[in-house]
């Protein structure tokens, strides 16, 4: 099959593209490089295209040849830029967004396979979370994923376009092998950050609350593996192109695990012990969120792989290797 991926020379969308190209997927990957790194698109064996989903040109031109389906990561995703700043998540992550829908529907493209968050589900009412609950984003990023979910629905309802849109719960880790990882620039997320301080790469004191209603008073998430998460892409595509109807899964590890004990295993793998200090809880972000993956489980087979143990050895190997990240 040909797809246009989106972001596919970010982080997760890079996985995603690997795990394409393995399975003989012809990809093309559409990237403006903002936040993502050209080399590693090349070292994968897939095209890459320039452009930026805010121009309908660039947007238009990429697909003006034959897609079977497009898979979509190409977004801003960090919680605290997007309550400074609502207005560029929402002309980024919304408006790029309705460019990339009319130009797939202009050009008969018949999958589409979007990266979402778990951030739709804002402060969790019960846990774990489960699909069928509200969707009630308590930040400008959760809100331009439910709001790209609810344009989904439209277009696949109007236009028959089928579509999977898959809710993370914090991507993490890297290649096995140490040959791919996370590189931002800043990085905002806790594992690198803290393996980093550990490598001695970087300076890092944790800051988080320890007051929360948790067990050990700091916030829980449920960490999934980045090569967990490229299998599900890749199972929502052939469970589309088998007939499957346009659906959401949550994309979790199924339990949660917390800022303290993520510190903890990070100073296990690496010999170190990690400075911290007490902090407070960050604006617009619940004290506990975990997914019930049962959903995906039963209607496209998937089953995570890996823990936080795999998660902490694979991102130490990749930053121990590459202390400078990718070089593009």
């Amino acid at each position: 099959m040909k797809l246009l991926v989106t972001g596919g020379a970010g982080y997760v969308g890079s996985f995603a593209v690997k795990k394409l190209v393995d399975e003989g997927h012809e990809v093309v990957v559409f990237d403006n490089l903002e936040n993502g790194h050209a080399e590693i698109v090349s070292q994968l064996g897939a095209k890459l295209v320039e452009g930026d989903l805010r121009s309908k040109k660039d947007v238009t031109s990429a697909l003006n040849s034959s897609f079977e389906a497009v898979m979509h990561f190409a977004a801003y995703t960090a919680v605290g830029p997007s309550m400074k700043d609502p207005q560029v998540y929402f002309e980024n992550n919304i408006g790029g967004g309705l460019n990339l829908l009319s130009a797939t529907r202009g050009a008969g493209v018949k999958y589409f396979i979007f990266s979402s968050s778990s951030e739709v589900y804002g402060e969790a009412e019960k846990l774990p979370l489960t699909e069928d609950m509200p969707l009630a984003a308590e930040n400008p990023y959760g809100e331009t994923k439910v709001m790209f979910e609810r344009i989904l629905q439209w277009h696949s309802c109007s236009y028959g376009l089928r579509y999977v849109a898959l809710r993370y719960f914090n991507a993490a880790g890297a290649a096995l092998d140490g040959s791919m990882g996370e590189d931002h620039d800043p990085e905002t997320h806790l594992i690198p950050n803290a393996i980093r301080g550990a490598l001695g790469l970087s300076e890092f004191k944790l800051t988080c609350a320890t007051d929360l209603d948790t067990p050990d008073g700091s916030p829980i998430r449920d960490y999934t593996h980045v090569l967990d998460i490229a299998d599900a892409h890749a199972r929502a595509l052939d469970y589309l192109a088998n007939g499957g109807k346009s659906d959401a899964f949550n994309v979790g590890k199924g339990r949660g695990y917390s800022v303290l004990e993520v510190i903890k295993e990070v100073e296990r793998v690496s010999g170190k012990k990690l400075p911290r200090e007490k902090g407070e809880t960050r604006k617009g972000e619940p004290s506990a969120k975990w997914a019930s993956n049962d959903k995906i489980e039963r209607v496209l087979g998937w089953q995570p792989q890996y823990g936080i143990k795999e998660i902490i050895e694979s991102a130490y190997k990749w930053h121990e290797e590459h202390p400078q990240g990718y070089t593009s």
